[in-house]
């Protein structure tokens, strides 16, 4: 090995804390994976000034990954043989007891909760904003006066419409379920089915039952029902909206779908796994789970309603404070019932006014990811806050903006809620000695519904406080940890540490090409049938930006993936999920099978070529167990991206929707 590449070695080990401070090292095709110690020891500067590097990338907590690229295996080989390394002495086991002891940040329990609820929520965020649209267009037909949206003698075709959002929100319980089993590692339609019993018409006409006994909640006005089965008494809530409940019952599930996926024989694991889950969570969340987030939603009902009579200077400011954490778990929604009670016995509601500063603090928080999207021409973040902050200035709908953007950036909560208190004070101050900001009607906080409030100008005041506060504090830090510009800054360098978990190196050079014939057309294949999404809409910010170059993704509908050109095969990984083909025009394609599926290890992937094979189009590329890869959690997208696009005259997608395997996707032109 080379001088160059041992001194690059030496001075990555340095910097990375030294032998002692490596837990366990691992690397994919571009980047060495660190786990350490103590990741406070490590010079990042250092680091990201050897010549080798292209970035160096904290990933939260112990985990830290260096940036190296096409070399990457020799770097590696080179630290291990140096002699510091063979001293380290750390057993196995005793990386894992360590691993299992520390922490993954200063505040670990808050790192884990925000990746639950972020994870558990992202996949869901195009049909929430296809609800939130939907009612952002009946509530512009609203204003104008051309349909009342809220009456409960409306035409027949309104309430269609009001079914095509409700469903969403109804049935949110069941698609939080599904992806927090996902997040979990276990089959996520265990817990959708968990969720799914307590949601059946059977569990609900429960209450039509001759032995249910209800009561009536003086605080809410709601009526609360039990009923006894199997000699024990069971709660019968409305679970429809609840996000609290599906999240507790999948963290349960997950810890009992694990614990007889221990004692099962593996053979019986499919049949019996799910069984025995559902037999011991379903009981476990109707009788327990349940009726304690339904619980927590009614307590905290009943508190404001109290506060709200006795201290309302602090009330004004503890609503807009308490929302950003009640609305991310649902436990808004019983709020919702005591608005109604306001409405139906005192003629107004009190909550809904001081509520508005926290929507419009969300949307000033969202307003401000536009502008920083819009200035770092950042397409992807650009569509995403666009759509939420339409669907909350017009729609009244914090949600989009909730699980797409602010609880997957920790840096914007706490600025937002600077924004909350600024609004609230402002409601506060301008209400003394009144019953504050209220409304006679039930509506959305949105621009459309400003004229519902009383006093109108108050109100006015309080929500542009606390869009303007909200805008300026997160416009002005940013919204990314240092981290995640860290690896924006590695990702533009060429290598990112989000998703170039295994892009081969070798197919990303693209001076190789130079010497291929000019003025040739190359036709790229679809590897798989299924249906054709645009690179941008690939769910990974390095392939939908570009950054591997242009391309689409194939969502795949079987389990085998095909050569999308004739050529070489020059890298191909280990764990069979990333293949590099080179092309006799110097094209150089990436056929990258799912996203992040270099965790899967090799499990369920078959490769059925090896490199420095020759293969031509539409041969067998490898064999995949996608209802595997589903089940472990990762998305089953197969990405194809034209490596040297750089080097090429254009890169064309066919602009197809379906495909079968050998279909023409693009077109490259030299």
């Amino acid at each position: 090995m080379s001088t160059q590449t041992r001194s690059a070695a030496e001075a990555i080990l340095d910097g990375i804390g030294g032998a002692d401070n490596i837990a366990s090292f691992t690397h994919c095709a571009t980047r060495l994976r660190f786990q350490l110690n103590d990741s406070s020891k490590v010079n990042k500067e250092a680091l990201e000034a050897i010549p080798k590097v292209l970035g160096a990338v904290p990933q939260g907590g112990s985990s830290y990954q260096v940036v190296i690229g096409g070399d990457v295996a020799t770097v590696y080989d080179e630290i291990n043989a140096l002699p510091a390394m063979k001293d380290g002495g750390a057993s196995d086991a005793d990386i894992k007891a360590a691993a299992r002891a520390k922490a993954k940040g200063k505040v670990p329990f808050m790192d884990e909760f925000f990746e639950y609820l972020s994870d558990s929520f992202r996949p869901i965020l195009g049909v929430l904003l296809g609800a939130s649209l939907i009612i952002a267009f009946a509530s512009i037909l609203d204003a104008f006066g051309i349909v009342d949206f809220r009456a409960p003698d409306k035409p027949a075709s309104w309430f269609f419409v009001d079914a095509m959002w409700r469903s969403v929100f109804y049935f949110l319980p069941l698609m939080v379920a599904y992806n927090a089993g996902k997040k979990l590692r276990i089959d996520p339609w265990v817990p959708a089915a968990i969720m799914a019993a307590l949601l059946t018409p059977e569990f609900l006409n429960l209450t039509e039952n001759p032995a249910v006994q209800c009561v009536v909640n003086d605080t809410l006005g709601t009526e609360q029902c039990t009923i006894p089965i199997f000699g024990m008494t069971m709660q019968l809530p409305d679970y429809g909206g609840n996000v609290f409940v599906p999240l507790m019952m999948a963290y349960v599930a997950a810890l009992v779908y694990r614990f007889f996926q221990k004692i099962i024989p593996t053979s019986i694991h499919m049949v019996f796994v799910p069984f025995f889950t559902m037999l011991i969570v379903i009981p476990l969340t109707a009788f327990l789970i349940g009726p304690f987030g339904v619980w927590a939603g009614n307590g905290i009902g009943a508190g404001l309603s109290w506060m709200n009579d006795n201290v309302p200077f602090v009330f004004a400011l503890a609503i807009p404070m308490l929302y950003p954490f009640l609305v991310p778990l649902g436990l808004h929604w019983p709020l919702n019932a005591l608005m109604l009670v306001n409405i139906q016995t005192l003629g107004y509601d009190f909550i809904q006014g001081p509520m508005g500063a926290w929507n419009f603090a969300c949307f000033g928080a969202t307003a401000a990811v536009l502008a920083l999207s819009i200035r770092d021409k950042d397409t992807v973040m650009r569509q995403t806050s666009g759509s939420a902050l339409a669907a909350g200035l017009l729609g009244g709908v914090s949600e989009p903006s909730l699980y797409g953007i602010h609880l997957r950036y920790k840096r914007i909560y706490p600025r937002m809620l600077v924004g909350c208190f600024a609004g609230g004070l402002t409601v506060a101050l301008l209400t003394l000695g009144s019953n504050g900001i209220t409304t006679d009607a039930f509506v959305f906080t949105s621009l459309l519904t400003i004229s519902v409030f009383n006093p109108m100008l108050k109100y006015v005041i309080a929500i542009a406080v606390a869009f303007v506060v909200a805008f300026i504090a997160v416009f002005i830090s940013g919204y990314r940890t240092p981290e995640e510009r860290a690896a924006q800054k590695a990702a533009a360098a060429g290598a990112s540490a989000a998703a170039l978990d295994d892009a081969p190196a070798e197919a990303a050079a693209p001076d190789t090409a130079a010497e291929a014939p000019a003025e040739t057309e190359t036709v790229i294949t679809s590897p798989a049938e299924g249906e054709v999404v645009p690179m941008a809409e690939i769910n990974d910010p390095v392939f939908s930006a570009g950054t591997l170059g242009d391309g689409v993704g194939v969502i795949p509908a079987s389990d085998e993936v095909y050569a999308p050109v004739s050529g070489v095969i020059v890298s191909a990984m280990k764990t069979g999920h990333a293949y590099g083909i080179k092309t006799e025009s110097g094209v150089e394609v990436l056929v990258h099978i799912g996203i992040n599926t270099v965790k899967m290890k090799g499990e369920g992937f078959a490769p059925a070529v090896k490199k420095g094979d020759t293969i031509k189009a539409g041969e067998l590329l490898a064999t995949v167990d996608f209802g595997a890869v589903r089940a472990a959690g990762y998305d089953t997208t197969i990405v194809v991206a034209v490596t040297n696009t750089k080097a090429l005259a254009e890169v064309t997608p066919a602009g197809i929707k379906k495909a079968t395997a050998g279909d023409t996707i693009i077109t490259a032109t030299r």
